[in-house]
């Protein structure tokens, strides 16, 4: 059945599949946000521990995820990763490297006689869940405002710009992007926290922590949906596959898939419902509804990107070279054979879930920290 789909369905799906993975990733900064409160939040070395232990027993999914994000671009549209790794290399590289920090802070942080301390692996989280996320939020800004390269007819890139990808952090639509990111990871980890550790002192000072950082994300928010309804795009032809700017092309691809509109509301609805919940409701399923509106968020998001004839990867430097999902995708065998694994994708996350069930079956504690019971220690 599935090798009877057609090629621009199966585009279409896949640019779905990576949107939904993507969208995942957004919901599991919640690790990298969390990293950060450990500065703000946490009253005492005990505390910082608390939080610490608390994000470390999550913090592979975000990374795997991450991982799985690239690893279905690069097999669904691989001129798209061509283009962006071959190109904007120094982001992807800086993005990475926050990423390494991440990985060996948990690592070696707590390990007898580490060179470095502890304070220098915290601060190593720290620039993870700010800087890394700020380039993350950067990079995918670049779907909307575009980068700088152009391909040859081999389709050879060749870059612009001397920043070679740090220039989308001068963009105030990807700036903006970048920092509505880092406070929304901030503001799901304080949800986060709320649900996963019994401490009334640190969970309190969470609760306010979800507030406080919801409001300093939403001035960022109301540039990015403004730069949504206002800014030009890069529409395709889809008889001739010109790419032209449209005025007023995010807003045109809102009421072209109104559909789109309700995901973008449910999915703020359902952040701003996770933070009344866990700030004034003494609720401590916030981050589920939160998570789940970053999801929805994200997905209207990449769609608007992709979608109703519209390049995903748009180039400023010559607007044929931009790609599309028309254009960016692997061939017709390829798509259909990836269709066939992704339908074991329903059973990993099935998988997924149940582990993370049994790992939160109880909050933790300062006495499972500090008891023989304690697993691992960050």
């Amino acid at each position: 059945m599935l090798g009877n789909l057609d090629y621009t369905t199966l585009q279409n799906i896949w640019w779905l599949i990576a949107s939904v993975v993507g969208s995942l990733f957004l919901f599991l900064t919640f690790v990298q946000g969390g990293q950060t409160l450990i500065f703000t939040t946490a009253g005492n070395a005990q505390e910082k521990s608390l939080i610490i232990n608390s994000i470390g027993r999550k913090w592979e999914l975000t990374f795997t995820t991450l991982v799985l994000f690239g690893g279905a671009l690069f097999a669904a549209f691989p001129l798209f990763y061509a283009t962006s790794f071959g190109g904007a290399y120094w982001v992807w590289m800086l993005i990475l490297f926050t990423f390494i920090l991440q990985a060996v802070s948990f690592e070696y942080r707590m390990k007898p006689g580490n060179l470095l301390g502890a304070k220098t692996y915290e601060v190593f989280l720290l620039i993870n869940g700010s800087v890394g996320l700020l380039l993350i939020g950067a990079a995918v800004g670049t779907f909307f405002t575009g980068s700088q390269f152009t391909l040859s007819t081999s389709n050879s890139v060749t870059w612009r710009g001397p920043l070679h990808g740090l220039e989308a952090a001068f963009s105030l639509f990807n700036l903006s992007l970048g920092l509505f990111l880092v406070f929304l990871a901030r503001t799901l980890g304080a949800m986060y926290l709320v649900n996963n550790i019994d401490h009334l002192p640190l969970t309190e000072r969470c609760r306010n922590a979800t507030f406080q950082n919801f409001l300093l994300a939403l001035p960022f928010l109301l540039v990015v949906l403004g730069g949504l309804l206002f800014m030009e795009g890069f529409s395709v032809d889809p008889g001739t596959a010109r790419v032209v700017i449209e005025k007023g092309k995010y807003l045109n691809n809102l009421l072209a898939m109104p559909h789109l509109i309700i995901l973008l509301l449910a999915g703020l609805g359902g952040v701003i419902y996770g933070v009344v919940a866990t700030r004034f409701l003494n609720k401590d399923n916030g981050i589920w509804f939160g998570g789940l509106g970053t999801v929805l968020v994200g997905i209207a998001l990449f769609s608007l990107a992709g979608y109703n004839n519209t390049a995903f990867y748009p180039s400023v430097s010559d607007l044929q070279s931009s790609l599309t999902i028309r254009n960016a995708s692997s061939s017709h065998y390829t798509l259909t054979a990836m269709t066939y694994v992704a339908l074991a994708v329903p059973f990993v996350i099935a998988y997924i879930w149940y582990v993370w069930k049994q790992m939160d079956a109880r909050k933790l504690t300062v006495a499972e920290l500090n008891g023989n019971d304690a697993k691992e220690m960050y």
